[in-house]
């Protein structure tokens, strides 16, 4: 192997690193700025359990 292929796979790995880190440093940022809060309400547990057990009062069909 000569000396301008070992520069040539370094030069790559190296490019390689550079852009996955990039990109990590992108998608952090992104669920940073789009993801900071749960989307889960607060009365979840009661909604799911009223869903389930079937309380027919709350629950309207549309035709």
């Amino acid at each position: 192997m000569s000396l301008k292929s070992k520069n040539l796979n370094r030069r790559l790995v190296r490019e390689i690193a550079i852009i996955l880190i990039i990109k990590i440093a992108l998608l952090l940022t992104i669920k940073h700025i789009w993801f900071d809060a749960p989307t889960i309400p607060k009365d979840f547990d009661n909604q799911v359990a009223e869903r389930i057990a079937g309380n027919s009062s709350q629950i309207k069909e549309t035709r």
